[in-house]
C-alpha cells in the first residue's frame, strides 16, 4: 500500500505538471492577462462560493474564455454544505420517455430522516430544452417539497453557452459522429455536476437519472466507508455497471475533472475512470499482468450492486438499451 500510495503521489504530480503547462502555453499565446485559475466571478452572488476549478474550464473551451460567470445556476437549493455525502444526477430530456421521477423516489425515500439531514441530493438539467427544466422543476417540487424545503434536494441547469455549437449534435449527419458527440457532452455534464457538488460534502456518490436504489442503500454505503481500514482507496464502485454508483472523497473531484476534461473527446467517462485508475496504479513499462493484478487487490467493489439500471430508452435519441447490474 506505501508503493501504491507514492504511486499515487508521484503520477498526481506528474498530470498537475501536464496541466500546468498546457495553461501555460494557452495563456501566452492568447496573452490572457493574470492568472485565470485563481479568479473568481465577479459577478457571483456572495453567498456563492466556486471551486477555483470552473476556471479551469475556460483552458479547455476557447469560446468562454470571456465569459464572466462560470457557474451553473441554481434553481432550486438553499446552499447546504457541510455534509457528509453529495449525490448527484445529471438528466437530460428523453422525450416521451422519463425515469428522474421514478429514480429520485427510490434515492430519497429510501434514506432515514438523519441520512437526508446529512446528505444533498443534487439534480443538473443538462438540457438546452426551458420546456425540460420547467417540467423537472413543477415535479420535484410537487413530490418532494419536504426534501427541497429542507435544501437536501437540488435542482441546477447548465448555461448553454458552456457547450460550443461542436457539441450540437443536430447539425450532424454520420450517427456515428452523434453519438461521439452525445458521449462527449456527457462528460462534460458529469464534470460541471462533480465542481458543483464539490464544496458541498465530504463524499461525492455518482448516479444516473434511470436507475433505482436498493432498500438501506445509503446506510449500507455509510457503514461500508466507516469501516474500510485503508484510507488508501481511489474511489469505490457501489454499481458495476457504468459510471452509477461510484462514490469519491469530494477532495479528489478536482483531479478526476482534470483527466476528464484532458481526455473528454477521446472516451465515454466511465472508460476514462478505468484509464485514470490504470495510470495512477501502474508503473510505465510494467507488465500488463501484474499490474491488473495489482489493480484488482485495491480496487474496491461493493456486492451485491446497490443501484440498478432500469432505463431502457437512452438519452441519446433513437438508442434502446437493456444492461443490467448482473451483481444488483
Amino acid at each position: 500500500m506505501l508503493h501504491l500510495r507514492n504511486k499515487t503521489e508521484k503520477n498526481s504530480q506528474e498530470m498537475m505538471k501536464v496541466l500546468n503547462r498546457i495553461k501555460y502555453e494557452i495563456t501566452k499565446r492568447e496573452n490572457l492577462s493574470g492568472n485565470l485559475v485563481a479568479q473568481k466571478a465577479d459577478i457571483l452572488n456572495k453567498n456563492e462560493t466556486v471551486s477555483n476549478t470552473f476556471e479551469d474550464l475556460k483552458f479547455f473551451f476557447p469560446h468562454i474564455r470571456k465569459e464572466g460567470r462560470i457557474y451553473p445556476d441554481v434553481i432550486i437549493g438553499k446552499g447546504k454544505t457541510g455534509v457528509s455525502f453529495a449525490l448527484g444526477i445529471s438528466t437530460v430530456n428523453r422525450g416521451n420517455y422519463s425515469y428522474l421521477k421514478q429514480t429520485l423516489t427510490s434515492v430519497v425515500s429510501r434514506m432515514t430522516l438523519s441520512e437526508e439531514k446529512d446528505s444533498v441530493v443534487i439534480v443538473s438539467v443538462a438540457d438546452s430544452n426551458e420546456d425540460y427544466l420547467h417540467s423537472v422543476v413543477k415535479m420535484i417540487t410537487r413530490k418532494f417539497k419536504r426534501q427541497v424545503r429542507s435544501g437536501s434536494l437540488e435542482v441546477i441547469s447548465i448555461p448553454a453557452f458552456l457547450y460550443s455549437s461542436m457539441l450540437n449534435a443536430k447539425h450532424l449527419a454520420e450517427a456515428s459522429q452523434k453519438l461521439a458527440s452525445w458521449q462527449t457532452k456527457q462528460v462534460l455534464d458529469f464534470c460541471i455536476l462533480m465542481l458543483y457538488a464539490q464544496p458541498k460534502a465530504k463524499y461525492y456518490l455518482q448516479l444516473e437519472d434511470d436507475i433505482i436504489a436498493k432498500e438501506m442503500y445509503f446506510t449500507k454505503i455509510t457503514d461500508f466507508v466507516g469501516n474500510i481500514s485503508s484510507n488508501n482507496w481511489f474511489f469505490i464502485e457501489f454499481s458495476m455497471l457504468g459510471f452509477i454508483g461510484k462514490l469519491f472523497r469530494s477532495e479528489d473531484l478536482t483531479h478526476f475533472v482534470r483527466f476528464f476534461l484532458m481526455f473528454y473527446k477521446e472516451k465515454p467517462i466511465d472508460w476514462l475512470l478505468n484509464d485514470i485508475f490504470q495510470v495512477k496504479v501502474c508503473d510505465t513499462g510494467e507488465d500488463l499482468g501484474n499490474c491488473t493484478k495489482r489493480k484488482k487487490q485495491i480496487r474496491i467493489r461493493y456486492k451485491p450492486s446497490l443501484f440498478q439500471h432500469v432505463g431502457i430508452h437512452s438519452s441519446f435519441p433513437g438508442k434502446e438499451q437493456y444492461e443490467k447490474d448482473v451483481y444488483y
